[in-house]
């Protein structure tokens, strides 16, 4: 039985859909971690526990690290991948919580709201110190317009703003969608905007992207809000813009060392909250059932459609490739066998209609399959590319929209030197059968079987009764066999599949009687 620690408090409903899949739960959120980590094959955290690589480096069973909420720079996922460790996260669980939570900061703001209440509960009635400002036809720039910059876009749409997004990662047409005038670049945004409310993800590249030069950049009088990510911001930049005037406001709700007590607190023009964005109940009910879902296919073999280190495709996309997956992985286990380990190159070619899809999860299948045994680790979806660059093999991935027999084609090509050795295969009916049409230069026409069996030999009368004769007598069922030949007289290829292993004197034999005879198992 799989064991799972429960770090932080998730909803109960999150741990008992653990229970009820049969792990073992332990909630424990007051041991020392460096002494526990290394009994658990799962962990599930929230935003306090730090999975730093010496951590992780204990964690000797661990399989998956599930992350109660959208981000995931508590945790170092680089050696989390080295380990083969899935990362997974609930990146929809806090979405409408942490917008809204943005503009209930920018009205608080803009109001001064929080200043007047503290101001009527100690007895004074100020109603011309904190008068505000209206946000109609006020422009606010989006700083990042992923998922929750989108649904903060769209409640000060509803509010009658003016909103310029930036996000170069995100199509032209989704702004438009949305209503939202694109910006070109950062300095665009800043030209813009009246306010500015920051989405962006924490990356080496956007630490203190809230600095002196971007606040040089903006209107005089600006409002910033800031419910992503404290170290967005450089603190003593802000502080020194506030109180020159040149930033008008700021209302925060993280910091970069919380709990925070530094000097913004003491500016009236300051809105502060204690990372309050993601909690409210909705939100971590969502939370704590979506990552004990995704701790559970992690530890079922499942798919987990969370994970931040292995590629993840949309229901729709899954809809279309889910039968490759397994395809891809057999395809690379058997190349790489035919091979004998030896490549430099792995090249995975898709065609027909799966190259209109998103094929790099089927690219991740096949090196999983591919390094399967020849790894002194543990080879799965997530550090199998990892393993790949570390034995310097290149991983090349093409699409073809024309298949000249098939509807959907997948190849697999393992090279080294001069030498590349292909396989290629489809599925085949309603229940996605896995189906070899090519291998080593040969048409095929077979099931993907788990023991395969290849003899590449002369065409002359004769060589399939020998083979099923010697097969016979060592008690080992031929299940299907398929025979194709370059030209009559000319080379051909026997494949086989096979019920149980061959015992080793029938393999020697058939190395002797062969010049080319490989026995592979798939599984």
């Amino acid at each position: 039985m799989s064991a799972v620690l429960v770090r932080e408090e998730i909803a109960e409903a999150g741990i008992r859909l653990l229970r009820e899949r049969g792990f073992e739960v332990d909630v424990d959120g007051d041991s020392d971690l460096a002494e526990t980590i290394g009994g658990y094959e799962a962990i599930v955290i929230r935003s306090a526990t730090k999975l730093t690589s010496e951590l992780i480096e204990r964690a000797d069973r661990l399989k998956v690290i599930g992350r109660a909420g959208v981000g995931i720079d508590n945790v170092d996922v680089d050696a989390a991948t080295r380990r083969g460790i899935v990362v997974a996260n609930a990146p929809e669980s806090t979405v409408i919580s942490a917008a809204e939570h943005a503009v209930g900061l920018l009205m608080a703001m803009t109001r001064n709201i929080p200043q007047a209440h503290a101001a009527l509960k100690e007895g004074r009635w100020e109603r011309k110190t904190y008068g505000g400002i209206e946000l109609a036809d006020k422009t606010l720039g989006v700083l990042g317009f992923g998922r929750i910059g989108q649904q903060v876009a769209r409640r000060a749409s509803g509010l009658g703003m003016r909103v310029v997004a930036y996000d170069p990662f995100v199509a032209p047409d989704r702004f438009r969608e949305l209503g939202v005038e694109r910006a070109e670049t950062e300095d665009d945004l800043y030209a813009a905007a009246e306010f500015v409310t920051l989405h962006l993800p924490l990356t080496d590249e956007t630490r203190h992207a809230i600095g002196a030069d971007a606040l040089a950049k903006m209107r005089d009088g600006v409002r910033i809000v800031n419910a992503a990510r404290g170290e967005l911001v450089d603190e003593s930049a802000l502080l020194e813009a506030l109180r020159s005037g040149k930033v008008a406001g700021a209302a925060l709700d993280v910091f970069s060392a919380e709990p925070y007590s530094g000097p913004l607190l003491e500016l009236d023009n300051v809105v502060v909250t204690p990372h309050l964005a993601a909690s409210t109940e909705e939100a971590q009910d969502r939370a704590g059932v979506i990552i004990a879902e995704q701790v559970a296919a992690a530890l079922e073999g499942g798919l987990v459609t969370n994970a931040v280190n292995i590629p993840v495709i949309g229901a729709e996309d899954l809809e279309v490739l889910g039968g490759y997956i397994p395809l891809a992985a057999k395809l690379g286990r058997l190349a790489m066998e035919l091979a004998e380990g030896r490549v430099d190159e792995l090249r995975l070619t898709y065609f027909g209609a799966l190259a209109q899809y998103d094929t790099r999860l089927l690219t991740v299948a096949a090196l999983n399959g591919a390094f399967q045994g020849r790894s002194d680790q543990p080879v799965n979806y997530v550090n199998a590319p990892v393993i790949a660059a570390e034995r310097g093999v290149e991983v090349r991935e093409e699409r073809r929209r024309s298949s000249r027999d098939f509807t959907n084609l997948v190849r697999v090509e393992a090279v080294s030197g001069r030498r590349a050795l292909r396989v290629a295969g489809t599925t085949i009916g309603n229940d996605n059968r896995l189906w070899l049409v090519s291998a080593l230069g040969f048409e095929l026409d077979m099931e993907l079987a788990p023991l395969l069996v290849f003899f590449r030999y002369d065409d002359v009368p004769g060589v399939i009764g020998r083979v099923g004769t010697l097969f016979g007598n060592a008690g080992v069922n031929i299940a299907n066999m398929t025979v194709s030949r370059t030209r009559r007289g000319g080379q051909a290829l026997m494949a086989l599949s096979i019920d149980t292993p061959a015992p080793r004197e029938l393999v020697s034999e058939l190395h002797g009687a062969f010049e080319d005879a490989r026995f592979i198992a798939l599984e």
